[in-house]
């Protein structure tokens, strides 16, 4: 059968709605804190006492550890890196060599089967060196072919191809397009079936990272629906050297200047359908289901660099004199100090509780991932640029450019570019915030979702109506009192000569409960017009967020001072970080109702309309000239494939 020559696939809002409702995990199987947290239930008790690693679990994930610092201290040139904006072939044959390629593949295919805890650990630390080599580990192990298989991958597939990426091959995961970012009902990518044992695939992928250099693929396109095929976006595994795979570009950027992202073209490429992962038409529900834990890597990396621009910080402002002092001691700088390291200590707890409960499998923890990806991103960039405004005219100087001249090559500004992607990576900002609180609303859709659909009958709408009837009726009145209210709740957060955290956990108690009241009366409001409240849903998940952060660093600073690891500085820290939580999250609340977001929508029109071009007079744009988009056509290849395959 003869692969299309089709044009983008075009498809109306509600249709795209409607694909991201079917991808979505359905159910909830397990409790979930952060699920509970936006219903106002303040469960404590799923996260405290923190959950801990078995003991065999510690002691391979801090042998592997030492192993990679060794390799990292001893074999890695960051600075050549980012000089040759690309990672030397020896280094990435001596990462297959140590096994991290294979760090969260199971032993029993050559893997090194370690726990999410200390898988995230090494990313941290690999992070810090050069975020490119994050990048590289993480999308091959995160989002490529590894996590879907492990999870929905059948037996032989598993043993065909978990063994090669353990230790030898790269993948990399192929979904966006030049026209498909985070509507993937647009994809255009088509896979057609070539009788019963195999399909063609047609297409252009955009932003492919490790594409360059991948060895498997995990691909996702949409196969036509036909007698016998039920069709939708469906994923494969696909071999990189197929005949009609180019690599057409290898993409430059701001930051990760290593990074082997690239576009790669298939024109006629068959694929068995033994590879096909999954059945037709769950290639969406496959790819966020792996993102579910994939996500953390992301934060895993800003944790490390928080952790570096702390050390940077510390030495640099005390060793910087000004006014008699070093600049460490003047209140403007040592705010941003205090910020810096009450902030990592904060990210650290929520992505270590995060992976931990991923890895006990008790809890449902897809709204903690992605909370821990939105606010760690966010966080991240806001940490580093901090750095640079402390480091001052050193902190915008590159580190090529200090050595130079014989100061200490502090690589500051190259933090902050690298660290930006990840507001975009995965997920943008813009969208975890609509995809959080679509799982932060869900009980209200489960229960009156007929009530505000259009579609629905008189009928649906009155058994909707009464089934949420009752649900509001046990709901709401839990809402008005709690343990936040009580002075002696939460005591065992205030032990004697510590700091006292009961406060700020019952501040949380009490947020948690006017968060659910707000996101109540804003449906009530506004009904089937709430997804378009785009601001007001984007404050409920930061307000969120916050609130899951001073939980988890309540609860790991408890944990450290019960096992005697520096609970007393955890405590302070802890302290610091939930008093400047909470001004941000009395700010985000006050901004529910009092904000410009209508004046925003109307100005927004305006500009579109052209009424504002005046204003834009007086310049010149240096821009080339060019399509906003590149033409994504299928076809044959336009230019040199420059792949390369490291082995």
């Amino acid at each position: 059968m003869a692969a299309p020559t089709s044009q983008q696939h075009s498809v109306s809002e509600r249709e795209a709605r409607q694909v991201a409702e079917a991808a979505r995990e359905q159910g909830w199987r397990k409790p979930s804190f952060a699920k509970e947290l936006f219903l106002g239930r303040f469960r404590l008790d799923l996260i405290h006492p923190h959950p801990l690693p078995d003991d065999e679990d510690v002691r391979r994930g801090e042998e592997f550890l030492a192993a990679m610092r060794e390799f990292l201290e001893t074999k890695v040139d960051a600075a050549r890196i980012e000089r040759e904006s690309q990672i030397p072939d020896e280094v990435i044959k001596g990462l297959k060599e140590l096994g991290a390629l294979g760090m969260k593949i199971d032993r029993k295919y050559g893997g090194l089967g370690l726990t999410q805890v200390y898988y995230n650990k090494a990313l941290s630390l690999v992070g810090s060196v050069n975020p490119a080599l994050g990048a590289l580990l993480s999308a091959h192990q995160s989002i490529g072919v590894p996590q879907p298989l492990k999870l929905f991958g059948t037996q032989e597939q598993k043993d065909e191809f978990l063994p090669r990426c353990a230790r030898t091959d790269i993948s990399a995961f192929l979904l966006t397009e030049p026209d498909v970012g985070s509507d993937p009902a647009r994809l255009a990518t088509t896979a057609v079936p070539d009788g019963d044992d195999a399909y063609l695939v047609d297409g252009v992928k955009l932003w492919t990272t490790n594409g360059v250099v991948a060895d498997l693929l995990v691909v996702m396109a949409r196969v036509p629906k036909s007698e016998g095929h039920k069709g939708g976006i469906t994923a494969f595994v696909v071999e990189a050297d197929s005949e009609g795979i180019t690599v057409e570009n290898r993409n430059a950027f701001m930051g990760l200047r290593g990074i082997e992202n690239g576009v790669t073209r298939f024109h006629r490429v068959r694929v068995p359908a033994a590879n096909r992962i999954g059945p037709e038409g769950a290639g969406l529900k496959i790819a966020l289901t792996t993102l579910n834990t994939g996500r953390l890597s992301l934060p895993a990396m800003c944790v490390g660099a928080g952790k570096w621009c702390l050390k940077i910080a510390r030495e640099w402002s005390a060793a910087r004199e000004q006014w008699g002092k070093p600049v460490a001691y003047h209140e403007a700088v040592g705010q941003k100090i205090s910020f810096i390291a009450a902030t990592t200590f904060a990210l650290e707890a929520v992505v270590d509780l995060s992976s931990q409960m991923a890895d006990e499998n008790r809890n449902d923890i897809r709204i903690e991932a992605a909370l821990a990806k939105l606010y760690g991103s966010e966080m991240g960039c806001l940490i580093a640029d901090e750095l640079v405004q402390i480091r001052g005219g050193r902190g915008f100087e590159t580190a090529e450019s200090l050595a130079a001249r014989g100061e200490r090559a502090v690589p500051a500004e190259q933090l902050l570019r690298d660290l930006r992607i990840n507001r975009i990576f995965e997920g943008s900002t813009e969208i975890m915030h609509l995809l959080i609180a679509r799982e932060a609303v869900d009980a209200h859709l489960s229960v009156a979702g007929d009530l505000i659909d259009p579609d629905k009958s008189l009928s649906d709408k009155a058994k909707a109506g009464a089934k949420a009837g009752n649900f509001y009726a046990r709901w709401l009145p839990k809402l008005v009192a709690g343990p936040g209210q009580l002075p002696s709740s939460y005591s065992e957060f205030h032990p004697n000569g510590y700091a006292d955290l009961s406060g700020h956990l019952r501040f949380v108690e009490r947020s948690a409960r006017k968060l659910a009241r707000s996101t109540f009366y804003a449906m009530s409001r506004w009904q089937g017009k709430m997804e378009t409240k785009q601001g007001f849903l984007a404050r409920i998940v930061d307000i969120g967020a916050e609130l899951f952060a001073m939980s988890a660093a309540c609860v790991r600073a408890e944990l450290l001072r019960t096992s005697g690891e520096h609970g007393r500085e955890a405590y302070r820290l802890a302290d610091a970080f939930c008093r400047q939580s909470r001004l941000r999250v009395d700010e985000l609340f006050r901004r529910l109702w009092t904000n410009t977001d209508s004046v925003d929508r109307a100005l927004t029109k305006g500009v579109l309309k052209g009424s504002y071009t005046w204003l834009e007079q007086g310049v010149i744009d240096p821009s080339g000239d060019g399509p906003w988009i590149a033409d994504a056509t299928p076809g044959p290849p336009q230019r040199p494939d420059v792949h390369r395959s490291i082995r």
